[in-house]
């Protein structure tokens, strides 16, 4: 029998129906959510299974507490960190200096815009200060990450002083982060302006 013309097939033979999310799956979105817009300590479990349609019980068969679900969305936040920072604007720079301030030039704007919260990463870092804490664990370690990283695309600039210049820009990133919430008209407006200034002493001839 000969296969019908793309034009004669049903429309959904064309678009297959997508499996419905796993509870587990569902539990993470909704704890993602309701994490990063509220706090994780002011998110009870009650509230995330509601959100997610979910039992109690199917939670914990996932999650062997709240401390480890917010450990989770936080690795879930950290993946997605990097491909925004590692891509930003979904362009790749070959050129350190044009890739941070790419990053810097769309986050300053972002950091204002309503519904931002700043990091998620920054958040939980200040809401757990016991650094026996799974969420705090993975805050950390992100944070040494981004760190090194930052350091390396100083060097990849010509900084005299790659330590000191990624430091720099990662206070400029962390201020950015917390003033953003502040106020539309605050300091990240001049976040770009301020990079630039920081890398270019940085890289200057001495």
């Amino acid at each position: 029998m000969p296969k019908p013309e793309r034009s004669q097939m049903p429309k959904n033979a064309e678009k297959p129906a997508r499996a419905p999310l796993r509870a587990a799956d569902r539990i993470r979105a909704s704890a993602s959510e309701l994490f990063y817009r509220e706090g994780i300590r002011a998110v009870g479990v009650d509230e995330v299974v509601d959100r997610a349609g979910v039992t109690k019980p199917s939670l914990y068969r996932s999650f062997a507490s709240k401390d480890d679900l917010a450990a989770a969305y936080l690795r879930d936040y950290d993946l997605s960190f990097w491909e925004t920072f590692e891509r930003p604007g979904g362009k790749t720079y070959s050129n350190a200096r044009d890739h941070v301030l790419a990053y810097i030039g769309q986050l300053a704007p972002r950091a204002v815009a309503k519904g931002y919260r700043g990091c998620g990463l920054s958040n939980a870092a200040v809401e757990y200060p016991s650094r026996d804490n799974p969420a705090r664990q993975v805050a950390e370690a992100h944070k040494k990450v981004f760190r090194k990283r930052l350091r390396e695309l100083a060097a990849q600039m010509g900084a005299r002083q790659p330590n000191v210049l990624g430091d720099a820009l990662l206070l400029l990133i962390e201020g950015i982060y917390v003033t953003g919430q502040q106020s539309e008209d605050g300091p990240a407006q001049s976040a770009l302006a301020a990079a630039k200034l920081l890398i270019d002493a940085s890289v200057k001839a001495g």
